[in-house]
């Protein structure tokens, strides 16, 4: 029997027409058992999003990570999966990162619009693509996982390493995937790299003055907390407010 799977969106100030679409192109992949939007921070007008089977209205903007991690935690499937709202990660280069989840051959599957076997469709501008390079650069001397692409918004992960993952995550915002990648290799997991088909979109509210230097303040707090992936022993647990609940302005 295959295992179920459950895909989150965090939104913030989404395109409708455009989530609703790629929330589409998901579900006619036949891939998600269930499809959740985490929606921060709507207005009285921001329409429904009928393409989701569940969406979760949140009355202030919490941060990218905290979105995520609490959309896998209202999930009950076998693998649960997240991608941008934008749709920058086509339909089906998602199914290409859960699939190696899906039928158990990794704990965790990291989609890589920077891995050489990627197809670019769109460009980033210079400046946010000289800022994702710094990112990965930095990322590789700091962390002890040598990927290509740490940020890509295409993740995949068993659900029972989410329940070991969750409670050693503090980061709520645009650092969570660091974190969340780091926690996952102290604590044993199989990573894979995927190779994704992406098409940057303009409409990032990413911050390209503040985010860098807050990125390097995380980067330098999450070496800290997970210094080693051969000692769980230095993860530190995180407390409730640390691991989901607390807003990150900037970082989606």
């Amino acid at each position: 029997m295959s295992r179920t799977v459950g895909v989150v969106i965090p939104a913030y100030e989404p395109d409708i027409d455009r989530l609703g679409g790629y929330l589409e192109s998901i579900r006619e992949t036949g891939v998600a058992d269930e499809i959740h939007v985490e929606l921060d921070d709507p207005t009285a007008s921001t329409p429904d999003i009928g393409a989701a089977d569940s969406v979760n209205r949140v009355a202030e903007r919490r941060g990218k990570g905290a979105a995520i991690a609490a959309g896998f935690d209202a999930l009950s499937t076998d693998v649960l999966a997240f991608a941008d709202a934008d749709g920058a990660t086509t339909a089906l280069s998602l199914v290409d990162v859960i699939d190696p989840v899906q039928d158990g051959s990794v704990d965790l599957a990291v989609g890589s619009r920077r891995h050489p076997d990627a197809t670019i469709t769109s460009h980033q501008t210079v400046l946010r693509r000289r800022m994702g390079d710094v990112f990965a650069w930095l990322a590789r001397r700091l962390l002890a996982v040598p990927l290509y692409d740490y940020q890509c918004g295409a993740k995949a992960v068993d659900a029972g390493q989410w329940a070991e993952i969750r409670g050693h995550m503090h980061e709520s915002g645009f650092a969570w995937d660091l974190e969340f990648i780091a926690v996952a290799d102290a604590l044993g997991c199989d990573i894979r790299e995927v190779p994704i088909t992406w098409d940057d979109s303009s409409d990032s509210t990413v911050d390209p003055i503040r985010t860098p230097i807050e990125m390097a303040i995380a980067m330098s707090r999450i070496r800290r907390r997970v210094k080693s992936p051969q000692d769980q022993s230095r993860l530190q647990t995180a407390t409730p407010s640390e691991s989901g609940s607390s807003t990150s302005a900037g970082e989606e």
